[in-house]
């Protein structure tokens, strides 16, 4: 039986963050040191880009940026072997070194890599209220799944403050389990 639900938004499948989105990136981290997952026409504006298929970010250095702004690959990349599990263990173990970071991921709780990778390290999580957040390039009705921005950083009350008109802004409990200053 076929699932004619499932069609891909578009064949195309460089989708980038859109610059409305990018300008709170900006906001919260100031100038954006490294873009690990850059494509041909992104709008991030990074200082350095690593662009697959010649460089890969998974393989390259992030811990020697103070900031870093991720819109990994969704899919599995067959290739590499890699997934967005992969994405999110990096930018946590960046985020946990002191590296600001804030991913564009899909929105996906029940996961492993979110129980390991998200809500154990991270400061905040925006949960994006549009429907279908529109990547530019992912065609006229935009992504479809619910995506998040995910922070690891210092700044959790600055994120808050500007990630608020994209959704509901979460606060992750991790932290004050620990007993480590929410700020």
């Amino acid at each position: 039986m076929s699932s004619l639900w499932r069609h891909p938004a578009t064949d195309n499948k460089e989708w980038f963050t859109p610059p409305a989105f990018l300008r709170s990136v900006r906001e919260v981290l100031g100038d954006v040191a490294l873009d690990p997952c850059s494509g041909r026409g992104d709008f991030v504006a990074a200082g350095v880009k690593y662009r697959l298929p010649k460089q890969d970010g998974l393989k390259l250095p992030w811990s020697n940026f103070d900031t870093v702004f991720c819109n990994p690959p969704y899919g599995r990349d067959k290739d590499r072997g890699t997934s967005i599990r992969d994405w999110l263990c990096r930018c946590s173990a960046v985020g946990k070194l002191g590296v600001e970071v804030i991913a564009l991921v899909p929105v996906a709780p029940n996961t492993r890599h979110w129980n390991e990778y998200v809500f154990p390290t991270c400061r905040r999580i925006c949960f994006i209220r549009e429907p279908r957040f529109k990547f530019e390039g992912a065609g006229v009705k935009g992504a479809p799944m619910a995506v998040a921005a995910i922070y690891w950083g210092r700044q959790s009350k600055v994120f808050e403050q500007i990630f608020s008109k994209w959704g509901y802004v979460a606060r992750v409990s991790a932290h004050f389990l620990t007993g480590e200053a929410d700020g």
